[in-house]
């Protein structure tokens, strides 16, 4: 979280931004409505960046090679030898046009058995990171692997399951097993350098500095740290200094730095000055103009009395920044004059001053709002990230989800939502309390009193953060949101796109949908995501949803809901859109959609002759709207009658031929 104007999320469970680049979370408006890309275009860029730097480890071959020919592999490894990278690199090589990426999460309360089929799609690429699994969870997820391996096999999917180092392994898996070796330190490094565009000439170059690095043994993400930490102090250094210089302040920003920041904070007994320090480490890299106005700010948050001297007797900004070390360079963004020297102070005023915590909350969303063209999406998300960063190190996730919480319910514009938004975007993406707030944001979905604008951020950030590698738990989060009664417009619209991309999402929630009692909410919802074309579309795998026994039941019993509880006007469109569908003969099961409508109006009891004119009569209306003209949307029509007259006894059960369709007197 320490690069200037930027947002790094370190997760080693998850997406690592170990690149250039910001992660943004949109709030109050689509995606394609705002410049700022979504979450899962950053995750893709991670992923991206994953594969250009990643040196293959020995076995990497071996791997590839078995998950092309099985589409499983078991991946063993010492820690720190980059397993889960390698795990994230070899499913995205075999990414095709069907399929998501799903991040498995075995033991948690909303998550499907991993003997369930119902987990894997057509063409899904599942992660199993058991790496830091305890014995008795690596013991209960390996007796469920076979089933789950031949579910995968079913559905043409991927799975990389990554094992506990020196756990056992059923003699039936022992196949799939590769060992992946460490990739040689130096080759890493070399590579990241040279991805962060340090010259050839540079990295290649003998170092006392990189001979002491790489001569012990480290894990791939501490490499990846300090090959940044060499780009940012390139960027910061003065044009004479070279690379020996780089790596000698790299090497220096690594030192344990809390003794020397205590003294320093010692020395600097005014409020003006602590409160300017904090100010640039919380918002290192910003523009002067918002370090001095945010320095300001905190001083009223704390209420801190002023001097009362004139304006022009006031120190002036060069000499107070002189005084904690920074300075501002040609383009007047304000650094502290050493590397990673922020991240220090953060630290130092978070951990020995904690009366200053529920402060800097209410001080961020003061600087969040700032109306400034300096104040720019980047750097709020940046406060954010590093604020986040503190509450997250010190175990204190349930305090910033509260303050998102506080963030929405108080929120006066679409700066602080993004905020909020941005805040549980780091819980989620961290390795020690990601679950966490995976249970928090299921219980504000499916039970929480959301005040104020939570339940749009909660929208952004299941459809734009969990949904990227979690799927299945965002469909039941906005699925809760959108059976709320109100604001509840944003959830279906993102729900509906949700299942727009993956089968095996569509016939979930139409599953959970076909309950023996559906709220008006949730024929809302069905209404929505039962269009015809994804329930009728077979390109990407042997038949269409609409042509499987259990898919057809869900449907029956929704439209039967729908046809029994609401008025023919609302649901009337839906049922022209099926009528549509199965007279233009694209796609498969188009008469399956008759047949469909015709048993959930059968099963309305006394009814079923009202609702049965009521279909049939929605029919002929729909023959005028048909894309294609009204001749065969006639010979639907026909064929619809010939159902309706069957399902009452009143004809023979042959349909009538095709070439007698359409003739009416």
């Amino acid at each position: 979280m320490n690069q200037p104007g930027s947002t790094r999320v370190e997760n080693p469970q998850g997406f690592t931004h170990t690149g250039p680049g910001h992660i943004y979370v949109n709030v109050g408006a689509q995606p394609q409505d705002s410049d700022k890309p979504t979450f899962r275009r950053i995750a893709e860029d991670q992923l991206q960046w994953l594969r250009r730097v990643l040196v293959d480890p020995p076995g990497m071959g071996k791997a590839r090679a078995l998950l092309a020919d099985t589409g499983t592999v078991v991946l063993d490894g010492t820690p720190g030898s980059g397993r889960t990278s390698a795990a994230r690199v070899l499913l995205r090589e075999c990414r095709r046009d069907s399929g998501v990426f799903h991040e498995l999460l075995p033991g948690e309360e909303d998550e499907l058995a991993l003997h369930d089929p119902a987990l894997v799609g057509t063409g899904d690429q599942l992660l199993l990171d058991l790496s830091a699994a305890e014995d008795r969870q690596w013991s209960s997820a390996r007796a469920d692997l076979p089933a789950l391996r031949k579910a995968v096999h079913e559905q043409h999917a991927h799975l990389v399951v990554v094992m506990p180092h020196g756990g056992t392994l059923d003699p039936d898996l022992q196949y799939y097993r590769v060992d992946l070796q460490r990739p040689c330190g130096r080759q890493v490094l070399r590579r990241h350098l040279r991805m962060h565009g340090i010259p050839y000439e540079q990295y290649m170059q003998a170092d006392i500095t990189v001979e002491e690095f790489v001569r012990e043994e480290r894990p791939m993400r501490e490499i990846a740290g300090f090959a940044d930490l060499v780009r940012r102090a390139r960027e910061s250094a003065r044009p004479d200094e070279g690379f020996a210089q780089w790596c000698t302040t790299a090497k220096r920003a690594r030192n344990d730095r809390r003794r020397e920041v205590a003294g320093r904070v010692a020395e600097l007994r005014e409020a003006p000055q602590r409160a300017l320090l904090i100010a640039v480490s919380m918002l290192h890299g910003a523009h002067a103009d918002v370090v001095h106005r945010a320095a300001q700010l905190l001083l009223r948050t704390l209420r801190s009395p002023t001097d009362g001297l004139p304006l022009l007797q006031h120190k002036d900004l060069a000499e107070r920044l002189g005084e904690i070390s920074a300075d501002t360079g040609p383009s007047g963004l304000v650094r502290f004059t050493e590397l990673d020297y922020d991240s220090a102070v953060r630290a130092h005023f978070w951990d020995h001053m904690p009366d200053l915590r529920p402060h800097l909350g209410s001080w961020a969303a003061s600087v969040v709002d700032l109306n400034d063209p300096h104040v720019v999406p980047a750097l709020r998300d940046g406060l954010v990230a590093r604020l986040a960063g503190q509450y997250l190190r010190t175990g204190r996730g349930d305090a910033l989800a509260s303050l998102a919480e506080h963030w929405s319910a108080e929120s006066t514009g679409r700066a602080r939502l993004e905020a909020a938004a941005h805040a549980l975007t780091c819980g989620l993406e961290d390795p020690e309390h990601g679950r966490e707030f995976r249970k928090r944001i299921y219980h504000w979905c499916a039970h929480g009193r959301l005040g104020g604008e939570l339940a749009q951020v909660l929208v952004r950030v299941c459809s734009d953060v969990l949904a990227a590698s979690h799927p299945d738990q965002a469909l039941l989060r906005l699925y809760y949101l959108a059976r709320r009664e109100h604001d509840a417009a944003l959830a279906l619209q993102a729900l509906d796109d949700l299942v727009a991309g993956s089968r095996r999402l569509r016939r979930r929630l139409l599953d959970r949908l076909a309950r023996p009692a559906l709220s008006p909410s949730d024929l809302t919802i069905f209404l929505r995501v039962s269009d015809p074309a994804p329930l009728t579309d077979s390109s990407d795998t042997s038949r269409a949803l609409v042509e499987e026994n259990e898919v057809q039941r869900t449907l029956t019993v929704c439209w039967h809901a729908v046809l029994a509880e609401l008025p023919r006007a609302t649901w009337q469109p839906h049922a022209a859109r099926w009528l549509h569908r199965a007279a233009d003969g694209t796609g498969q099961g188009g008469e399956i959609l008759l047949d469909l409508l015709v048993s959930a109006a059968e099963r309305c009891g006394t009814r079923r002759g009202e609702v049965f004119a009521a279909l049939y009569a929605s029919a002929r209306e729909a023959e005028h709207t048909a894309p294609g003209g009204p001749t065969r949307s006639v010979e639907t029509t026909e064929l619809l009658l010939h159902k309706i007259s069957v399902a009452q006894g009143l004809g023979p059960s042959a349909p009538p031929p095709a070439s007698a369709r359409g003739t009416r007197p």
